[in-house]
């Protein structure tokens, strides 16, 4: 179990969009931010499973980019 903080949500929407906004509406993903679970995410494409569809490498590149730098 984590605190929200330390977790990142992914949203898809109704029209299959994807977002990093924790604010979205719609289906989530929560992502523990340290490197270790944030690596597994990205390099086993986890959020495929999780929303049940291919999710394009952009949306993993973005998550990466965005998180590189997170120090728990």
């Amino acid at each position: 179990m984590k605190l929200k903080s330390e977790l990142v949500r992914v949203v898809k929407t109704k029209d299959n969009a994807l977002s990093l906004n924790p604010k979205a509406q719609g289906r989530g993903a929560y992502v523990c931010l340290s490197g270790e679970c944030m690596n597994k995410c990205i390099n086993k494409k986890l959020l495929n499973k999780a929303f049940k569809m291919n999710i394009p490498d952009n949306v993993y590149n973005e998550l990466g980019e965005e998180y590189a730098g997170y120090k728990q």
